[in-house]
């Protein structure tokens, strides 16, 4: 079994958005003790979102601004973060954009925003991270896809989401195999039907129960779901899991 160091750091991408999924991770992470380094777009909202963790929970925090699409930004912000919390034990890829726009209307720009967000994202974080993990040889990655890119589709998001969650699937199998040696785990969630605005703002109540008919339980999910998984994802007790999709979905897809 791992034994992870007494003070760990954990790092969330796309953290500081008030009803997102990262937001209530780092709550959630915090509240368990880990350290939290913040990667978002908005520099100033990840410094305070950091002060407010510390404040909270007690914890050290971090924050940096840095685009997840662009290598450079994203190993800079890690760097950053290593120098001022204590060990990086786990890394959460939760940054992500939404793309509602039909195939038949989708252009070339869109298709490469959304494939580098939600898969070059992935990639260039754990890449870098990755360095660090296997110096350790301790770690925890896990990576958020979704129900999407399992059905193909037939969430607000269509073609270009889905296929780039599909490949963060590939690329947490893959490198669980490559990293495995390492002691590094890596897995994948996919979210159901969540309440954030990535699923075109907020859920009316009407539109809840149209998701719900769809699921074997009886509410579409909670931002709180999602982060429960996370945490346990990352914790010691999950040394023996890696390159699986742990669905937390209400029972949408089985499989």
């Amino acid at each position: 079994m791992s034994i992870f160091p007494a003070e760990r750091t954990a790092i969330v991408t796309g953290a500081v958005s008030e009803r997102g999924i990262g937001r209530a991770t780092v709550n959630y992470l915090a509240a368990q003790g880990w350290n939290i380094g913040i990667i978002d777009l908005d520099d100033g909202l990840c410094k305070a979102t950091a002060k407010e963790l510390v404040a909270q929970y007690g914890v050290q925090a971090h924050g940096v601004g840095a685009n997840v699409g662009d290598e450079a930004s994203v190993r800079a912000a890690i760097d950053e973060i290593e120098a001022e919390l204590p060990q990086v034990v786990a890394l959460a890829n939760v940054a992500g954009v939404s793309s509602p726009v039909p195939y038949l209307e989708l252009d070339a720009a869109e298709w490469d925003r959304v494939l580098n967000i939600n898969l070059n994202g992935v990639h260039y974080a754990t890449r870098r991270v990755a360095e660090s993990m296997v110096k350790h040889r301790i770690g925890r990655i896990v990576n958020i896809s979704s129900v999407s890119a399992q059905r193909g589709g037939g969430t607000f998001s269509k073609t270009p989401y889905s296929v780039a969650k599909a490949g963060v699937i590939g690329l947490t199998r893959s490198t669980a195999r490559e990293l495995g040696e390492y002691d590094i785990t890596v897995n994948a969630i996919s979210p159901g039907p969540i309440d954030t605005d990535i699923m075109g703002g907020t859920l009316s109540q009407e539109r809840k129960d149209e998701l719900t008919k769809d699921l074997v339980v009886n509410r579409v999910g909670s931002t709180r779901d999602i982060a429960a998984a996370i945490a346990f994802l990352i914790s010691e007790d999950a040394g023996y899991i890696s390159g699986q999709t742990l669905n937390v979905d209400g029972g949408l897809y089985m499989h």
